[in-house]
């Protein structure tokens, strides 16, 4: 599997896993129902998390009900409805709009806990960077410090960054399991804009030196299994990052700041609240 996937209709397969690829630990699919229309899935050996992007549905996990999930319009119109299934779970989801659409994000985890959900009022949002600085983003987690103990080491947020704003800044990786310096996770964008004709770019610097850098598009997925990996967005744009990180060891993400670079920490407004969300 290459390590960008473009946009194109999944017809409601996944798009990333559960069988091996770039990223092994990452499961990620896309949804898109019609009202009444459903969709079964069940994934051994892996947690999900089932974010409403828009429209609203019902959400059955190994025979448990969670009703009227989904409270948007958009992505632009308020925090996400969630509901979180443990590893394995069989998940009936039932469309009661046309237009729903649903991102599931999930990650290998061999504890099975219980489900539960993720209404929009327990969603924590984090205000990083700012104009000045051509840095502000804000991270909403889904499922962050809220799943402690309640979930192993899937993390999902969504982020959204301001036209011509730099996101991933300070450049940093999280690769190498080397605590209380870095911890070892894998991670998944998806994008979307508005408009939709905006775009960016995604950076990618490795330690032999060689680098690679993307265009990022409306609907395009980008696997991140290391290296450095800033990221910015085209001036008159809105961002959307839908972001899954699954640690292979810990739930804690430590990131590790590229050294010439750590200066700007204390420049750039919200870093270190950014950094501690992730822990």
């Amino acid at each position: 599997m290459d390590k960008v996937l473009r946009r194109h209709e999944n017809h409601n397969r996944p798009l990333v896993g559960p069988e091996p690829n770039v990223l092994g630990l990452v499961y990620f699919n896309l949804v898109r129902l019609g009202r009444h229309e459903e969709f079964v899935q069940a994934v051994p050996g892996f947690e999900t998390v089932f974010v409403v992007m828009s429209g609203n549905c019902s959400i059955e996990v190994d025979g448990e009900l969670f009703s009227d999930v989904g409270q948007r319009q958009d992505i632009w119109s308020g925090n996400a409805d969630s509901v979180y299934a443990p590893s394995g779970a069989r998940v009936r989801v039932v469309s009661n709009t046309d237009g729903t659409e649903i991102a599931v994000g999930g990650g290998k985890c061999e504890t099975r806990f219980k489900a539960f959900r993720v209404p929009p009022a327990e969603v924590e949002m984090v205000d990083v960077g700012s104009p000045e600085t051509h840095s502000h983003r804000r991270i909403f987690h889904i499922l962050g410090h809220n799943a402690a103990g309640r979930a192993g080491n899937l993390l999902v947020s969504e982020l959204y960054g301001d036209g011509g704003c730099w996101a991933g800044y300070p450049p940093h990786k999280h690769d190498t399991e080397n605590p209380p310096e870095e911890t070892q996770f894998e991670e998944l964008y998806h994008y979307r804009f508005r408009p939709e004709n905006g775009f960016g770019a995604l950076l990618r610097f490795y330690e032999d030196g060689t680098s690679e850098c993307y265009v990022t598009r409306c609907g395009d997925t980008f696997l991140i299994d290391k290296g450095l990996h800033p990221l910015v967005t085209s001036p008159g744009h809105e961002e959307y990052i839908f972001t899954i990180l699954v640690g292979k060891h810990h739930r804690s993400l430590i990131q590790n700041f590229q050294e010439e670079y750590r200066h700007l920490i204390s420049s750039i407004p919200g870093i270190n609240a950014m950094r501690d969300s992730w822990k």
